[in-house]
């Protein structure tokens, strides 16, 4: 039965990858987008909870060029990476106060958001990707 089910995906397999990597990169990228609109306003918000606000250009850099990596399946699974380790530290300064279920609902959002990015690391961005067109025309000139 799960044979047939992976069998069945087939080639529904690339749109699946895209969607998801669309999925996993699209708030990372409208958060940095939103990081640019307002430095002062975000490095005030991080110095809130004890993060040195200098830090703010690199966050904005590994938001917005980690999830533009990731939504053009470039740099695929070191993208991957860098965000999932972003995300679980985000979640460890940003998310730690378990008596309001709020926080730790966040918490729990971005432990899944970080298994997600660990399951693009393992597998990959799929074909629809520059990754993939880049290591195909590799390939096609190591032919020449």
């Amino acid at each position: 039965m799960v044979l047939r089910a992976a069998e069945t995906i087939g080639r529904g397999g690339n749109v699946l990858a895209l969607a998801g990597r669309a999925l996993l990169s699209v708030l990372f990228i409208n958060e940095g987008v939103v990081q640019i609109g307002d430095v002062a306003g975000t490095m005030d918000y991080v110095r809130g909870f004890g993060v040195w606000p200098q830090l703010v250009p690199l966050v904005i850099l590994v938001e917005l060029g980690g999830g533009l990596l990731v939504l053009f399946g470039l740099a695929t699974r070191v993208a991957a990476i860098g965000l999932a380790v972003f995300t679980l530290l985000a979640a460890l300064f940003f998310h730690r106060d378990f008596s309001d279920l709020d926080q730790y609902i966040h918490f729990q959002k971005n432990l899944a958001i970080a298994g997600g990015f660990l399951a693009l690391a393992a597998y990959g961005a799929g074909a629809w990707s520059l990754d993939a067109w880049l290591a195909k025309r590799a390939w096609k000139r190591g032919l020449d």
